[in-house]
C-alpha cells in the first residue's frame, strides 16, 4: 500500500527534516521522535526532547517498540503485534490527507495490558482516516516496568507522561502536517482507553485534547501506591536486585519483561495471595499509579469530584469481552461456576449472581460478570460522573475459535479502522466482512472526531440511551437492566 516517493513533501521540523511516503489516501510520515531514548541516563526518568539530525529523514518504515515479550499462545496468534527491540521507541506516526489545512486530528494511544503493544501495529493503520479528511497520529509510549513501575522514589507513571510528551508534540507541530492543533482528540483501546481515563485526570494533560474515545477502558484501572510497591518489590526479588529503581535500571530490559511475565503468571496461579486482592481485580500488575502528583486521583474518583478534564467522551465496550480470556474453560462445569462465584465476590459485586437470568451456559455467565465488572459498568460509572459523554455497544460476533470468541475484546478494532481487507484482522474476523458495519461504525468515529457528534443521544441517568453497533443494530435503552442494578453502588 505504501510507496515510496522521492517527491513526497519534506516537513521541516525544529529537529530537521522529514520526507514521508505517499499511499493511495494521502502521506505517511513514520517513526518521528517525540522524545530522546530513554536508555542509559534517562532510564527511568521523565521524557526528555529529541535530538536533532542533518539532512532529511526518510520516515517511510515503522519504529522500534517499546521493551516487550513477543506474543505467545492463541491470543497472540489472534492479535498481531510485530517486535522490533531498538532505544529509539518514543515516537509517532502520522497519516495526513494530502494538501491537508486544518484538519481535525485524532492520537491513539494502543493497548496491550500496558505491557505489549506499538504504533507498528498493521491494522492500526490510519489511511481510513486521512481517506476521510483527518490527521491521524499513532504513538509509542513506555510498557510495563519502564513506564509504570513504582517504589515510591523518583517519578512515576512514566508511560502516561510520554502520552503527555506526543500530545505536546501534535500541539506544537501537528500544523506542519495539515492539522489543527486546536481541534485533537484522543483515542485508546484497552489499556489506551485507560490511558485516556487517567490522562483525564492529570493536570500535565489538560488542554491537550478537546475529545476522547475510549474502547474497552474507562476510569477505574489504576493501582494505589501501596499496592504498586507491593508488584516492585515483587518484580526485584524475581530479579535478584534490590527494590529501588536504580538496581532495577541496571538490569537489562529482555531480563526485565521475562520477570514481569513470570509475575503475571503468579497473579494467576495465587489470585489469592495476601495483599494482591487489587492486583488481581485489574488483571494487570503494571498500570498507573495515583501518586497524588502525576495522577492526583483516580479517574473515577476526579469525574465524581468533577474535576476531570472538560471534554466530550465517546465511551464503549464490546458485549462479550470477557471471551478473549476464557479460552482454557468449558462451557459448563464445577470449574466455571465457581470461578463466577469468585469473581462476584472478588469484584463485589452486591446482589451476586442473581442479578444475572440464567439463561446460557455457566461459561456465559463467568463471561458476563467479568465483562461488566472489568468493562461495561467502568464505562457506565465514568459517563454518569463525568457527563458530556455518548456511549456505545459493539455485538457483532466474531466466527474465529469455531465461534467461541464472539463479540470479544479487541474484536471491534478493524471496524473503527474501516481496515477489515487488512492481514492483521484476519484471526479475528475469520472469513466475514461485514462491510456496511465496519461504515457505520467508521463513520460514526469520524463524525465524533469532527463535530463531537456521532450521530445518537447523549447518554444520562433517565434513559440511559446507548447505540449498539450489530445485533440490534440502533439506538436501545437501559440495555441489561438487572445486570446494572447489580451493580449500583458497587464499582
Amino acid at each position: 500500500m505504501l510507496q515510496q516517493d522521492e517527491a513526497a513533501p519534506v516537513v521541516e521540523l525544529p529537529q530537521g527534516a522529514v520526507r514521508g511516503a505517499r499511499h493511495r489516501d494521502g502521506v505517511v510520515y513514520r517513526a518521528l521522535p517525540y522524545a530522546a531514548p530513554p536508555v542509559g541516563a534517562l532510564r527511568f526518568r521523565p521524557p526528555e526532547p529529541p535530538s536533532s539530525w542533518s539532512g532529511v529523514r526518510e520516515a517511510t518504515r515503522t519504529g522500534p517498540t517499546a521493551p516487550q515479550a513477543v506474543p505467545q499462545g492463541e491470543i497472540g496468534r489472534l492479535l498481531g503485534n510485530p517486535v522490533d527491540p531498538g532505544d529509539d521507541h518514543l515516537h509517532l506516526d502520522v497519516w495526513a490527507p494530502e494538501q491537508a489545512s486544518a484538519a481535525p486530528v485524532v492520537v491513539f494511544v494502543h493497548g496491550g495490558a500496558f505491557v505489549t503493544g506499538s504504533n507498528a501495529v498493521g491494522g492500526y493503520t490510519g489511511g481510513s482516516f486521512a481517506r476521510d479528511g483527518i490527521v491521524y497520529v499513532g504513538i509509542n509510549y513506555r510498557l510495563g516496568a519502564d513506564g509504570f513501575l513504582w517504589l515510591g522514589e523518583g517519578t512515576p507513571n512514566l508511560g502516561l507522561l510520554d502520552q503527555v510528551a506526543a500530545l505536546r508534540w501534535v500541539r506544537d507541530h501537528i500544523a506542519l502536517f495539515g492539522g489543527d492543533p486546536g481541534n485533537v482528540t484522543v483515542m485508546g483501546e484497552s489499556a489506551g482507553a485507560m490511558s485516556i481515563g487517567a490522562l483525564l485526570a492529570m493536570p500535565a494533560a489538560r488542554g491537550l485534547f478537546g475529545r476522547a474515545i475510549l474502547q474497552s477502558g474507562a476510569g477505574h484501572h489504576t493501582l494505589t501506591p501501596e499496592s504498586a510497591h507491593r508488584v516492585g518489590t515483587r518484580l526485584a526479588a524475581l530479579l535478584g536486585v534490590p527494590a529501588t529503581r536504580e538496581a532495577i535500571a541496571g538490569i537489562e530490559p529482555a531480563r526485565v519483561v521475562a520477570a514481569q511475565m513470570r509475575l503475571a503468571a503468579e497473579l494467576v496461579r495465587r489470585p489469592f495471595r495476601r495483599g494482591w486482592a487489587e492486583i488481581v481485580a485489574n488483571l494487570m500488575p503494571f498500570e498507573p499509579v495515583v501518586d497524588g502528583e502525576v495522577l492526583p486521583r483516580s479517574p473515577i474518583d476526579a469525574a465524581r469530584a468533577g474535576s476531570t478534564a472538560p471534554v466530550d467522551l465517546l465511551i464503549g465496550h464490546n458485549l462479550e469481552e470477557a471471551r478473549l480470556f476464557l479460552s482454557g474453560f468449558a462451557e459448563n462445569g464445577l470449574r466455571t461456576r465457581l470461578a463466577a462465584r469468585l469473581m462476584a465476590r472478588r469484584y463485589r459485586l452486591g446482589a451476586g449472581l442473581r442479578g444475572y437470568p440464567r439463561t446460557g451456559s455457566d461459561l456465559d455467565l463467568l463471561c458476563d460478570v467479568l465483562t461488566d465488572a472489568v468493562y461495561r459498568i467502568p464505562a457506565l460509572r465514568l459517563a454518569e460522573t463525568h457527563g458530556r459523554s455518548h456511549l456505545y455497544r459493539f455485538g457483532w460476533r466474531s466466527p474465529a475459535w469455531d465461534g467461541r470468541l464472539g463479540a470479544a475484546h479487541a474484536v471491534e478494532l478493524p471496524f473503527v479502522f474501516d481496515s477489515l481487507d487488512h492481514p492483521d484482522w484476519h484471526g479475528l474476523l475469520g472469513d466475514e466482512r461485514p462491510r456496511e458495519l465496519a461504515r457505520e461504525m467508521h463513520a460514526a468515529w469520524v463524525s465524533f472526531i469532527r463535530s463531537g457528534d456521532p450521530g445518537w443521544p447523549a447518554y444520562e441517568t433517565e434513559h440511559r440511551r446507548e447505540r449498539e453497533f450489530a445485533g440490534a443494530g440502533r439506538v436501545v435503552t437501559d440495555a441489561d437492566r438487572a445486570r446494572r442494578i447489580a451493580w449500583d453502588g458497587r464499582r
